[in-house]
């Protein structure tokens, strides 16, 4: 199979299910908003050995908010919905209370999930309770007037670590392949990439040879391991690889995102191969063949 010329593997992306609940922030302008929005998905790549994954899914204009001011979307995905709940009070608490003019919300009010975020308590009995719109809110005063927050969060069971690798004839042209592929599927609603700027350098394995390892790098797609690793999947031609993993609120949004990635990817010249990682079951029990998605 290809796709502008580009050939494509018949392979399939392992995945696996989690929990994923939506924050929005807003602030008194887009850079105060974003600035907590970046904070809140800090050290959030991946659950091998970051507390959660975590990334912002978009930039939402004041029509789009509860309370009429700019503000960003997140997703906080775990496969334990007792740790997304221990995320979303952290990363409320510690992140966006604690930066300038904001107020985070419920972005999945429909979801029929709810995880309960008491934070009020930080106002130490000060507090109380406002409404935004239809929403039911507490104020907690702090130094710059009050920070408006929502209790309840909803939380859907998505998918997380849907991915494709992006290979190209030298670094720059996969590189460019991998920044085309995560600037398509960022204008996509309810997917995130978790990595920095969506884009993974050191794809890896589950397992190593090493016992107190759960996860090593992924010699099998090192270019300068291809002469010394016999079950290498480099091709001759290929002098650099990148990843781009999928975390989104379903199978279909994870599904399009890849169809979306893997398509601007291989408009870039020098994008020579595009293939997938799976462990045989190993990480999850979702499959999704790349032939499917065209």
């Amino acid at each position: 199979m290809e796709y502008n010329g580009v050939p494509i593997d018949d392979t399939y992306a392992e995945a696996f299910p989690a929990w994923i609940s939506r924050v929005i922030i807003t602030a008194a302008t887009k850079d105060f908003a974003r600035a907590a929005a970046v904070e809140a998905t800090g050290f959030a790549t991946s659950t091998i050995g970051c507390p959660c994954e975590a990334g912002i899914e978009e930039y939402l204009p004041g029509e789009r908010t509860p309370d009429g001011r700019p503000g960003y979307a997140i997703l906080i995905c775990n496969p334990s919905k007792k740790r997304l709940k221990e995320q979303l009070i952290e990363r409320i608490g510690e992140c966006i209370l604690t930066a300038p003019t904001t107020a985070a919300f419920n972005g999945m009010p429909d979801a029929e999930e709810k995880i309960p975020v008491k934070l009020h308590f930080f106002g130490d009995k000060y507090e109380h309770e406002v409404r935004v719109g239809d929403r039911a809110c507490w104020a907690i005063p702090i130094m710059e007037g009050d920070f408006v927050v929502e209790e309840e969060y909803g939380a859907v069971k998505g998918v997380a670590g849907g991915n494709f690798f992006v290979m190209g004839e030298n670094q720059m042209a996969a590189l460019m392949g991998a920044k085309a592929a995560v600037d398509a599927i960022s204008d996509l609603p309810g997917v995130i990439t978790p990595f920095p700027g969506g884009i993974v350098a050191s794809g890896s394995k589950v397992g190593s040879r090493y016992k107190f390892m759960n996860a090593s790098t992924n010699e099998a797609y090192c270019p300068t391991l291809r002469e010394k690793v016999p079950e290498s999947k480099v091709p001759e031609n290929v002098g650099a690889l990148y990843e781009i993993v999928i975390d989104g609120v379903d199978e279909a949004a994870v599904r399009k995102a890849m169809a979306v990635g893997i398509r601007a990817a291989a408009m870039i010249p020098g994008v020579v191969f595009l293939s997938a990682g799976n462990f045989g079951g190993t990480l999850g029990p979702v499959t999704i063949h790349l032939k499917d998605l065209f």
